[in-house]
């Protein structure tokens, strides 16, 4: 299961695990991802996407519509 947003196309970025004494080990850091359900009320239907928190916040600011038209 892919870790990308479907709007935004945010995805996993790499970094340091660093310990107290400055030991550097390899990390991920993964976005923050929900599965939502939107209603659309255009065609009257539900979809289902994997978003960012952030694409969310944009989907409430601007509409779903705007958001994918804009994609």
């Amino acid at each position: 299961m892919s870790k990308i947003c479907e709007i935004t196309g945010k995805g996993p970025i790499t970094g340091n695990n660093v310990s107290h004494s400055k030991r550097r080990t390899k990390r991920r850091f993964l976005p923050n991802l929900q599965k939502k359900r939107i209603w659309d009320q255009e065609s009257g239907t539900w979809i289902t996407v994997k978003l960012s928190t952030s694409a969310l916040k944009t989907i409430d600011k601007k509409g779903i519509r705007a958001v994918l038209k804009g994609k």
